[in-house]
């Protein structure tokens, strides 16, 4: 049985980081029954190329950014727009467990699809709201977005090349504070699903973007309150750990630059580094020895082990580090990463038997639990693909009443 068993989910998200929460849930066997507007559906499910190809190599309309957020769910079309389409959420909603929307503040009241009304009808019910700015507060009924988040949250001031070496604010390559919202979201659906399981008593979840990213600044967050110093851009240099950065190594065999992560994590591993590069006497310097050390005096030791790190090509670096075990790895592309035999090991691709391409293959999960493993059934639906299924099965409706709503295109 799966964990989530007998958990029915009502999805109203869109994009990412509602469906990246959901997509959890789904993962973990609750059955997500994804609500979209009829004829277009989520916005991702256009967000390409790439597309999907049929079996004639032609583009589809499903965009792998869709494919990528929606597995293990069910789609229904409805036009919450028209009062028709309210109902029939309102209909579901005693049916189900969770509800999960990311509207503007405010929307969902005006469709009388808010807390406050649903709970009327479903008082356990978890409800979970994702904006970029939450329900309260001076900024609340503005549209937000991850890169938005990014900058407004401080990840950009401090990602990126220093400026002394020519660089600037850059955001992170994948939409992270969409992404860390959709998993804050799923730890706090778990939460307040096990209250309402003792009490009988489901809640309204807050859930905003840049309150996400603000508690993603970690350990600089907490640099900055305890220290009362902005901290800058360190590019791929650590901020409190010297030396744990990329590294420029000798050129590759055809001449192209090459590159390694170190990441000395302690003073251990910095005496077992200096022995394997050939240099000891650097971590008997008392400028180096410890790590507080290492940090004030980064500006005479980086040069130092930057050109020790250019004498050996990368392959030979990662055999030496890894056998001293001395943290360090490999920059890899995407080609790379799929092609690494640990990845593989760990079965982190899965196929998929999608309508419109039997093996479709797309990242798995990553959490392997041992007596309920995640779920792999179900690809990501067509647009409706489960409209009339849903309906007969939650609802009881015939196949009339659905077609009606459908002939008036409320469906």
């Amino acid at each position: 049985m799966d964990a989530l068993h007998g958990i029915r989910v009502l999805d109203l998200s869109r994009v990412l980081a509602g469906p990246w929460c959901t997509q959890n849930l789904a993962d973990l066997g609750a059955d997500v029954i994804k609500v979209e507007r009829p004829a277009s559906g989520d916005d991702t499910r256009s967000w390409g190329p790439p597309f999907l190809k049929d079996a004639e190599g032609r583009d589809t309309a499903e965009a792998a950014y869709y494919l990528g957020c929606n597995r293990n769910k069910r789609s229904v079309t409805c036009d919450i727009a028209r009062p028709e389409g309210q109902a029939l959420v309102r209909a579901l909603v005693p049916h189900c467990q969770v509800f999960v929307e990311n509207f503007k503040v405010g929307d969902m009241a005006r469709y009388g699809l808010d807390y406050a009304s649903l709970r009327q009808l479903n008082p356990a019910l978890v409800y979970c709201s994702i904006t970029g700015f939450g329900q309260t507060g001076p900024y609340r009924e503005r549209a937000g977005y991850d890169y938005a988040a990014q900058g407004m949250g401080g990840l950009m001031s401090i990602t990126g090349e220093r400026d002394d070496l020519g660089g600037g604010p850059q955001k992170v390559g994948v939409a992270v504070a969409d992404l860390f919202t959709g998993m804050y979201a799923t730890v706090a659906v778990l939460a307040a699903l096990r209250h309402a399981e003792r009490t009988g008593v489901g809640q309204h979840i807050d859930m905003a973007l840049l309150d996400t990213q603000v508690a993603m600044l970690a350990n600089l967050g907490a640099n900055y309150l305890v220290s009362g110093k902005v901290p800058g851009r360190a590019g791929n240099a650590h901020q409190n750990i010297v030396p744990y950065q990329v590294f420029e190594v000798a050129p590759a065999a055809d001449g192209h630059k090459d590159h390694l992560i170190l990441a000395v994590g302690n003073d251990s591993q910095f005496a077992k580094f200096c022995e394997a590069a050939g240099h000891p006497e650097l971590a008997a310097d008392p400028r180096y020895a410890r790590n507080q050390d290492r940090v004030r005096n980064r500006g005479e030791l980086v040069p130092l082990l930057a050109d020790i790190m250019r004498t050996r090509g990368k392959a030979d670096w990662l055999a030496a580090l890894e056998a001293a075990k001395v943290p360090c790895g490999p920059i890899n592309n995407l080609a790379e990463v799929f092609a690494d035999p640990q990845v593989a090991s760990r079965h982190m691709v899965d196929e998929w038997q999608h309508p419109l391409q039997p093996g479709l293959r797309l990242v798995a999960s990553p959490m392997k639990l041992s007596a309920t493993p995640v779920r792999t059934e179900r690809a990501p639906p067509l647009l409706g693909q489960h409209t009339h299924e849903v309906l007969r099965e939650v609802l009881g409706w015939d196949d009339g009443k659905v077609a009606q709503l459908k002939e008036a295109k409320v469906l």
